[in-house]
Order: structure tokens, then sequence, then C-alpha cells
């Protein structure tokens, strides 16, 4: 290995407290984070599946990527990956990360990753300092909510500091504080949406990871370092950097003014400010924050010192909450106190407010609540909400299992699935965008194991022309001239436009174009975006508003900065087969859990009732336009047949949708399909 890793992960077992190393380069061909953790799951336990997400067995990989701690623009992702409690039926092997500097100080360590096993039986929490890890006590952390527990720690590591000073650390020095990954309440009541939090609203929400943490006995870990991270090729990683400036927003020279609006920030690469509470006239004084290395900046830092940091989902929840702006303010800070996860706490408000309008919970009903349900839209409520998911008291007891598992307890999943007043249309999570219509997305997550959070053709053709259009301005790309840059970068099947085709015609959702858009989707997020450290807010990038030509950096920026870093070369294309390698081996891992063809089927309101509109470019009688697609319905057996398709495009068996040992060891995993073959279950 040149660059990009310093050669070693930190393995650490609770049960036993005892602390060991893995080389990297036992794991450098899966590519990077992401890879290297689900080959590193598969080595550890993937013989021993199924078993429970909460089962000290449950093997959690916190992996940096070969861009952390660099110059790499948008690279300052940590991923996280086991078995997640939070999806349904099954607790799905899994993945979350967050932003943030954890992982660039991870690397600045001295450490390319943590694999934690096994499960304390006292609370702990893990204490990295360079090369010196111990597990330390978590007397007094244990029953803290978030923030309180990073500053005690912060204490606890650097006792001495003082803003603005240097402090000498370990055999260095540093200006900087401990990245401090930890768990709230949520995690320690084992709920299935806590979430794991760094900073003040960097947040691993998805998968209910923090509750994994909270069996474990693990309250956080903690790391700072004062080393740095090896650069194959210096000279070429700067070259590649200032060439990427021609990509990004330039206050100074804005190439097309009109695009200067606020309310098009999400398409020219400006900071933006994900913490929507700003919005409101008079601003607050405020600042742009961003992860580490990145220029984009997508959240803020507010002069009153509430919701700082926060992402957008996080803030957008409760902007429509009466009460003023300090109320909604105060609820995106209750949400990472306690360590929930901001994507599953709007489906148990949304769903139990359904059944009180239903006469069916509520104080004295059917189904116990003792929530204020008439004071719902209010901090009042959102506040009763979170505590007594975390605390798991009264209604939070079952909402702490997720909403799924409660509609489950309650007598009402099938019904209220099936008509939609429950919206999951894939493993237990929330509706997103709409899979009717935005089908890459809808597929890819059924398809999968959660909702994919990969705004990969979400921001270029459904947002930008939609809000473009609601704003009364024309697209700055016609539909056409979008999905030609698009399709012209979607290596290896570039010039196909007709993936991009999201009409019911003969070449939109049904057909073999979108197979080979969905595989695109997952090979890229794969390897392009989990393993490297890219952020999928801002990769890839098919055009941008900032260039003469409107061309993005994709294909030729991912290669041009792997290869300056690690010292490789590795083609566009040589990435791409790379996540069709992880991507085959997580399907390995799920057919071990029980995966079946027949469970990839969505609810029936997909199938039944209309979408809403919807944004998306569609091809008609030899035309290109973005159209609204409202009244959208899936039709069963068409999607069975695309199934059917896709399942044979990436080699799997068409009957069962597993893995076949001639696509396995296609990919370099011989070991894998000997492992499936002896548990029957190779396709």
């Amino acid at each position: 290995m040149k660059g990009g890793y310093i050669g070693k992960i930190l393995r650490v077992n609770l049960t036993g407290k005892s602390i060991d190393t893995i080389d990297t380069e036992k794991y450098e061909e899966f590519g990077g984070a992401h890879g290297i953790g689900a080959a590193i799951f598969f080595d550890l336990v993937g013989d021993q599946l199924p078993f429970d997400a909460f089962d000290p067995r449950n093997v959690i990989t916190i992996m940096t990527a070969p861009f952390s701690g660099t110059h790499v623009p948008s690279s300052g992702r940590c991923e996280l990956q086991g078995l997640a409690p939070m999806y349904y039926p099954i607790e799905w092997f899994s993945r979350t990360n967050w932003g943030g500097r954890f992982a660039a100080q991870l690397k600045y360590a001295g450490w390319d990753g943590i694999v934690i096993e096994g499960g304390s039986d006292e609370p702990v929490w893990i204490n990295i300092i360079n090369d010196k890890v111990r597990i330390e006590k978590a007397q007094g952390l244990w029953g803290m909510e978030i923030i309180d527990t990073q500053e005690e720690i912060t204490r606890r590591v650097m006792p001495d500091a003082r803003f603005g000073e240097w402090v000498e650390v370990d055999d260095g020095f540093t200006s900087q504080v401990p990245a401090i990954a930890c768990i709230g309440l949520a995690g320690e009541n084992k709920s299935r949406i806590a979430s794991i939090v760094h900073g003040a609203g960097a947040s691993g929400a998805q998968g209910g990871f923090g509750g994994v943490w909270g069996a474990k006995k693990l309250k956080a870990i903690s790391v700072i370092g004062t080393g740095s991270v090896p650069i194959a090729d210096p000279k070429a990683l700067m070259k590649a950097r200032l060439w990427f400036n021609q990509f990004q927003w330039n206050v100074d020279k804005p190439l097309d003014p009109k695009m200067e609006s606020r309310a098009f920030m999400l398409f020219n690469g400006a900071p933006s400010g994900g913490n929507t509470h700003n919005m409101n006239l008079p601003l607050e004084p405020a600042r742009a924050a961003a992860c580490a290395s990145c220029p984009r900046g997508c959240r803020m830092r507010l002069a009153g010192g509430k919701s700082n940091e926060s992402i957008c989902a996080s803030t957008v929840e409760y902007m429509g909450m009466r009460g003023p702006r300090i109320d909604k303010m105060r609820a995106t800070d209750l949400l990472h106190a306690y360590g929930i996860n901001h994507w599953h706490i709007a489906a148990p408000k949304n769903y139990i407010m359904g059944l009180y309008r239903l006469g069916i919970l509520g104080r004295g009903k059917k189904i116990e609540c003792d929530l204020p349900m008439e004071r719902f839209d209010t901090l009042e409520f959102v506040e009763a909400l979170m505590r007594r998911i975390a605390m798991r008291e009264g209604i939070g007891d079952d909402l702490s299992e997720g909403v799924a598992r409660a509609a489950v307890k309650w007598g009402r999943y099938e019904e209220d699935l099936s008509s939609g007043l429950l919206n999951l249309p894939y493993w237990g999570s929330p509706e997103h965008y709409d899979p009717r219509v935005e089908v890459e997305w809808g597929y890819g997550s059924l398809l999968g194991e959660r909702d994919i959070m990969m705004h990969t053709f979400n921001y270029p053709l459904h947002w930008m022309p939609m809000a473009m259009m609601r704003a009364g301005v024309e697209p700055y790309l016609s539909a056409e001239k979008a999905v030609e840059i698009v399709a012209s970068t979607m290596i290896p099947y570039a010039g196909d436009t007709f993936m991009l085709d999201y009409s019911e015609g003969p070449t939109g959702i049904y057909s073999i174009h979108k197979v080979k858009q969905v595989a695109w989707h997952r090979h890229y997020e794969r390897f392009w975006i989990d393993c490297t450290g890219f952020c999928g807010w801002r990769w890839p990038m098919f055009f941008t508003n900032n260039t003469p030509d409107k061309l993005g950096a994709t294909p030729e920026a991912e290669p041009k900065f792997f290869n300056a870093v690690t010292g490789k070369n590795i083609s566009f294309a040589d990435g791409m087969e790379i996540g069709r390698k992880i991507w085959t081996l997580e399907r390995a891992i799920w057919t071990f859990q029980g995966r079946h063809r027949d469970q990839e089927v969505f609810p029936d309101y997909i199938y039944d009732t209309p979408s809403n509109e919807h944004v998306m470019p569609t091809y008609h009688n030899g035309k290109w336009a973005y159209t609204p697609n409202a009244g959208r319905k899936l039709q069963r057996d068409k999607f069975e047949e695309w199934k059917t398709m896709f399942y044979d495009f990436e080699g799997w068996n068409t009957a069962n949708g597993w893995p076949t040992r001639r696509t396995l060891e296609s990919v370099g995993l011989k070991k894998v399909a000997d492992t499936l073959e002896r548990k029957e279950k190779l396709g």
C-alpha cells in the first residue's frame, strides 16, 4: 500500500477487554472503507449468520477511507457497518456514516479503522490517543446526553486544554480537541432507531447502530492524533485539487447570476447552510460549517448557538411546527441530545397522528397513548415524544422498536402498510423520494437493505428542474441536454440516454436501460462513494453551472484523486468493477441472513395508490421533457419482469435472487461461494 492508508486497523474485543490489530493490506483488494468493512465482517462472522443485531457476535466496523485526512474535496465521511436492528423484518447487514472530523483524526492517530467485537459487562468508552488505546470505564458518562458526554470526555482526555492554545498530546502537539462519536439515552436503552452522534450535528443515524453500541455497553469512542496521512504523489494531488477549482462556486466570479439566489445554492455548489432555520428574516449571524476537507459547507453555525451544524433533514422536520423559531431549533437540538434517528422520528410522529385521527390511538383508546396529541405540532409534543422514545416510557417503548415493529405489536401492520397510512416502502424505512417515479431510488433501496440516501440522480434530474420551474425560472439545462450529459459520464454504460427515462414507455422504468442505471448507481456508490470517503451530497458531479460548458468533474475527477493519493493506476471503470464486487459480497451476506426474491416486493400502496407530482425527465414521441408524473402506480407484473432482468444482469439466480458461483468467482469471491454452498444458499 503506497498511500492513503496507514496500514493497520484497530481491533477491540469488549468481552475480553483486549486490543489487537489487523493489517489493512490484507483487505486492499476491497478498495477502501466500505469494502474493507464488509470483507472483515464476512471473515469474522459471515459463516455464523444468521443471528440478531443485539447479539454480542455482531461485529461493528468503523472505517476511514483513502481520502480521509487529505485535501481531496468533499471526502470527510466515516463509514460504519454491521447488523442493523432498525430494519424489518430482518436486521440486515447494513451501513451508516457521518461527517465531521472523526475519520481524519482516526487517520492522524495512526489507524485506518476500528473493529468492535463482543460486548462489555459494564459501560465503557474507547480512548484513542495516537497509538495508545485504552478501554475506559464510563462511570459518570452512562446516562448523559450527547453534548454533555462529549464535553466530559474532552475534559478527561485534555484536562489542561485552553481555547485557542496548543496542547501537548502524547509525543506531539495539537490545537484540536478529540473527535468523539457517542450515543445518548436512546442508544443506552437499545432503541432500534438510536443514532451515533459526532460533534454538534454529524449523525450516523440510519440502521439503529446507536442501539447496538448500547447493547455492547459502549458509550463513546474518542480519538485524537498528531500524525499525518501518507500521499503517494503529493504533486499530483495538488495538481488535481487546483484543476478541480474550476468546478467550484466562486462568489467573486459567478458565471450565472440568476443562480446566485439562495434557493439555487443546492445546484451551484455554494455554502448552502443545510440548517434551514436561518432562512427566516431577520437572518441570524451565521457562517458555513463543513466536514474535514469539504469546500461546500452545507451546514452552518449560528450566533445563537442553537441547532448548530445540523444537516438539512434534522431541521426541515420541524419547520412547520407552531411557535417561535427558537422552539424549532430546540427540537433539532433535542434530537441530537437524545441520539435519535432524524429520519425515523417523522414516521412515528405522522403515523400515530393518523391513528389518532381515526380514533384508534389516544388516552383510553385501543392503543393507549398519553402524548399531548392535541398539541401535535408544538415543541411540547415533540419533546414528550422524543423523551418517551429515548427512555422507553409509555408508548415510547413500542415506538423505540421502530414504527414497523410497533405497528406489528398493535395488530395494524398489514392493513396500514397496504393502505399507505404506514408509508414504509422497503425494510421498515419511511418513504423518502417517491419509488413509483424516481425508481432508481426505490428499486435500489428494495434490492439493497436500506433507504439508499444517495442523491446521485435526484439533485440534477429532480431538484434542479423542479425547483427552478416552481420559481418561474427556466431550468439551466433542458431535459434532453441534462440526460445527454449525465449519460455520457456513466461508464461503462456511457451514452445510453434511455437509462434516464422515467416514463412508463418501452425505454422507461421497466426496461433494460433502467436495469443498467440501477446497477451503475449501486456499483458507483459502493466504491466511489462508500470506499473512498466521498460525500454523496457532492459526488458524482455530472454537470455544474460553474463552468462555461456546464460539464462537471465526473468521471475524470474520481480516478485522478484516487491515483494521486494511493499511487495506483485505476480507471473509472476499474472502480466500478470493485463496486460490483462489494455489491455482490453484500448480496451474499444478505443471502446468509435469509434474503429471497419473494421478499423484494413493494407494499400494496405503491402498486394501488397514485403518486403525487414528482418531476423527472421522460421520453415521449421522440422528445425529452421534464414531466410531473402525477398519478403513477407501479405495475406488479412489469416490476417482477424487470427484477428478473436485473438479477440476470448482475449474475444472480433469477428464481431466488442468490448470487451464483460463476458470478462470485468472477469477482474474486470464491471463498464466499464455498461458504454459501456449505449453507445450501448458492444461487
